[in-house]
């Protein structure tokens, strides 16, 4: 009678450790998407004022046709790529274009002293910020669900169920570039 009573306590810690293993593995993925929608989020509010910042530019620099056309192009990319590695180029080919705008607006005095493109760069600005943390949070959670899933004995269960590592968000080369500006 005392071993089938080790025996069942037996069981029930080890279905227990499987069930924590397994909802904390849950936890992360959960948490994981979230954080994608929270970037998706910031993202689309880059991209619904893009347009104002690029018509108010437009207006004193009506010369820099490429630098639009290049701001609209990108723009359209990244809102149509749908994996993490396609949207974090699309979206750095995007801020750079940006910063060529910005780049260009610079070299107007008028624009630099509009309130509106002051209150359009302001939001820039801070949305980059919150795109900024917003990817280090979704890096952070997809750390720590990748080092779960291939973590011994978090592993086996994963496998099990389906679990795989998911990619980070990263910026591709060309957004650590420095910004070339040519004025023609």
């Amino acid at each position: 009678m005392g071993i089938v009573l080790i025996f069942i306590i037996l069981l029930v810690v080890i279905a227990g450790v499987l069930v924590m293993i397994y909802n904390g593995l849950v936890q992360l993925r959960v948490r994981s998407e979230s954080a994608w929608s929270d970037i998706d989020v910031q993202l689309k509010r880059r991209h619904d004022l893009i347009p104002n910042l690029v018509e108010t530019v437009k207006g004193y620099a009506a010369h820099e046709k490429g630098t639009f056309e290049n701001v609209a192009k990108y723009r359209s990319a990244a809102m149509s790529a749908t994996s993490a590695p396609d949207r974090a180029q699309a979206e750095g080919q995007l801020t750079m274009a940006l910063k060529g705008l910005l780049a260009v607006a610079e070299a107007y005095p008028q624009l630099q002293a509009s309130e509106q493109f002051k209150n359009l760069q302001q939001q820039l600005s801070q949305l980059e910020d919150d795109i900024q943390n917003s990817r280090r949070y979704f890096n952070a959670v997809v750390r720590d669900l990748n080092t779960k899933i291939a973590s011994f004995p978090t592993n086996i269960l994963a496998g099990m169920f389906g679990f795989t590592p998911k990619q980070f968000f990263e910026a591709p080369a060309a957004e650590r570039e420095n910004v070339e500006v040519k004025f023609t």
